[in-house]
């Protein structure tokens, strides 16, 4: 007889979901993990502060200070997944 997990999961392979990986993280996996997320808040938080602070009052130079901040925010979104990725691989 299945568990319910069982049938879960064979439910959401038959609508094309993959299953959830089996591979658990190790604590000092998970710990590295908490520290890049917390140093990833900390430079999003930082670049914020930067962000308003230099905002400008002509509407042409704002908007570009704009785009640069979303650009760096998704920068480093970006380096957070690969280090997150590395830390999982165990590179």
């Amino acid at each position: 007889m299945k568990s319910a997990y069982e049938r879960a999961l064979e439910k959401l392979e038959s609508r094309g979901i993959a299953a959830p990986r089996q591979d658990a993280l190790d604590e000092e996996q998970r710990r590295l993990i908490e520290d890049e997320r917390s140093r990833h808040q900390a430079k999003l938080a930082e670049l914020e502060i930067l962000h308003q602070k230099n905002l400008s009052t002509d509407p042409a130079k704002r908007a570009q200070e704009e785009e640069s901040y979303r650009a760096e925010k998704q920068r480093l979104a970006g380096r957070l997944e690969r280090e997150i990725g590395r830390i999982r691989r165990g590179d």
